[in-house]
């Protein structure tokens, strides 16, 4: 058995985002996310 290597080809980050209810968390989040 042959062992392939996983191409990472973005990079691997963690964001925790922290804030009230209405200021546009899940929006900066998948604004984020969908580049």
């Amino acid at each position: 058995m042959s062992k392939q290597t996983f191409q990472r080809t973005k990079p691997h980050v963690n964001i925790g985002t922290i804030g009230h209810v209405d200021h546009g968390k899940t929006t900066l989040t998948a604004a984020i996310t969908t580049y």
